[in-house]
């Protein structure tokens, strides 16, 4: 996040009195599993930057991972637990450790993550005698399942709790108990000013078409996240031959942006599909790509079929701040952030010949049309969906669980 991309409220905690002052930074201690790619981890920096800007203390408590370098970079602090640990002897002993670090930073607010790190959270908050903020960053396997669902039930018992969609809002309303007046929606950010096209050079461009081995004169089909089922790489592979078929030629490469993370069994499937169908020159997985802004802007057209709901799902609200259109099955968090027909496309999960109707539809957009969907998207994105107002409205409900916790004191 730049500098110049956000402005955030201050973050300080009213005080009855303080020396003679009524206020004071206040020190917020987020806490998540490990700190190393990944949507959550991703969030939580971003709003320790956010709390350091307003005038905060920011802390992180994980195992640890790649990001400790940013929280240096920007002033937050990492400290490292094992609180990625399901173990119920490691998270009784993390709950006297959070107690300690509580009580040693002066900690005012500790907000939770995750499930495992968030029942320890939940007792160390209790015994400290500070709020309790959750984030519901999914919706969680085993909601029918009384035992899963107690477990999963920790992140609504903050005293804030935080959904990161209206979708995951509306889970929550349906499976758990919980007063409605505790229930924030904080849409994910997305960082406006990494995803800008006006910010991606020339060079970056050349560099990644190389390594793709594209030459420019191909349509690009984009399909960037984990290779997992779920994500609906087979969906999008059996929509191929259809769009061909409608366009005249196979002059069309469908490029599957992400990582395996050691699930090769399914990649397997994914590439014996790929031969079946005759496909072998036309689908191609590059994994990991360290510059996706860059990818961003060689695509034609960003697909996200995935066939079970994401909880947000970042990819279309990356690709619309690049200004590139998105082709996204119509459940989830892209039934909030995809605008059919001005930014997009919505398709049912599973209907291939929707789906390919739809790519079809976008490959053939004239170039003004293009240009007006690019301009409509970027703007949807940084009026609703920026690291700025995410940033706001975290830094909002910590004012609120702050306020009550003074109110309750009282």
């Amino acid at each position: 996040m730049s500098a110049s991309e956000i402005k955030t409220q201050s973050v300080y905690r009213p005080e009855q009195q303080v020396q003679g002052s009524a206020y004071r930074p206040a020190v917020i201690l987020q806490v998540l599993p490990e700190l190393d790619t990944g949507g959550v981890e991703r969030g939580t920096v971003d709003i320790a930057r956010a709390i350091v800007d307003g005038g905060g203390v920011a802390l992180v408590a994980s195992q640890g991972g790649r990001l400790e370098r940013e929280l240096d970079r920007f002033g937050a602090r990492h400290i490292t637990l094992p609180l990625k640990s399901k173990n119920l002897f490691t998270m009784r002993r993390n709950v006297d450790a959070l107690v300690d670090l509580i009580r040693a930073e002066g900690v005012d607010i500790i907000h939770a993550r995750s499930r495992a790190p968030a029942w320890s959270a939940y007792f160390a908050a209790r015994k400290a005698g500070i709020p309790f903020v959750t984030t519901f960053h999914g919706t969680y396997s085993g909601h029918n399942n009384l035992f899963k669902k107690r477990y999963n039930a920790i992140m609504t018992m903050g005293d804030q709790v935080i959904a990161i969609s209206n979708h995951i809002a509306d889970h929550i309303r349906k499976f758990y108990k919980m007063d409605p007046a505790r229930l924030n929606i904080v849409p994910r950010g997305t960082n406006t000013d990494l995803f800008n096209p006006e910010n991606v050079s020339q060079e970056r461009l050349i560099a990644l078409s190389n390594q793709w081995r594209l030459t420019g004169e191909e349509y690009v089909i984009m399909l960037p996240g984990r290779i997992t089922r779920w994500k609906g790489h087979c969906f999008l592979i059996k929509a191929l031959p259809a769009v061909f078929e409608a366009l005249g030629h196979r002059n069309v490469r469908c490029l599957m942006v992400g990582s395996d993370q050691g699930r090769t069994a399914y990649r397997d499937e994914v590439l014996a599909l790929t031969r079946k169908l005759g496909l072998e020159d036309i689908v191609h997985i590059v994994d990991h790509c360290a510059d996706m802004p860059a990818a961003y802007m060689l695509a034609d057209v960003v697909a996200c079929p995935s066939i079970d709901p994401e909880a947000f799902g970042r990819i279309p609200s990356e690709a619309q701040a690049m200004g590139r259109p998105v082709v996204s099955t119509a459940h989830g968090g892209a039934m909030e952030t995809v605008l059919p027909g001005e930014t997009g496309w919505l398709v049912t999960p599973n209907e291939v010949e929707q789906l390919s109707v739809a790519l079809t539809q976008v490959l053939r957009l004239t170039p003004e049309k293009r240009a007006a969907l690019a301009q409509k998207g970027r703007k949807h994105v940084i009026e609703n969906y920026s690291l700025t107002q995410m940033a706001e409205k975290t830094l909002a409900v910590y004012e609120k669980a702050l306020k009550g916790a003074i109110r309750n004191a009282a």
